[in-house]
């Protein structure tokens, strides 16, 4: 098994352990994404770490459009929750550069 989706996977056990809620569905989902990700396709195959990546990656962008789009429908508590399941999972991905990060690699 990747060392991610172990990692996942235990993070979603100390997250059912803590009673966290919002944690634990946002990793069950996340999850049962990759699993049907491994077993899409000709045959079953377990990811690398990088095409998990790319499944919560992914799985982020879902939550950023659902949160706009609850948000411009002015249901406000789903855009809440929304936006609280993408900030648990930008725990998983890297870091994003800042602005003068970037400009500091650019010179």
């Amino acid at each position: 098994m990747t060392t991610l989706k172990s990692q996942l996977q235990d993070d979603l056990t100390a997250a059912i352990r803590a009673r966290d809620e919002l944690r634990s569905s946002t990793l069950r989902l996340t999850l049962s994404a990759i699993t049907n990700e491994e077993v899409s396709g000709k045959s079953a195959r377990e990811l690398s770490d990088d095409e998990v990546l790319k499944v919560i990656t992914r799985e982020a962008k879902k939550r950023r459009e659902a949160a706009e789009a609850f948000a411009q429908g002015g249901r406000d508590e789903s855009a809440e929750r929304e936006k609280a399941e993408g900030e648990i999972l930008a725990e998983y991905l890297p870091q994003q550069l800042s602005d003068l990060e970037l400009e500091s690699l650019g010179a």
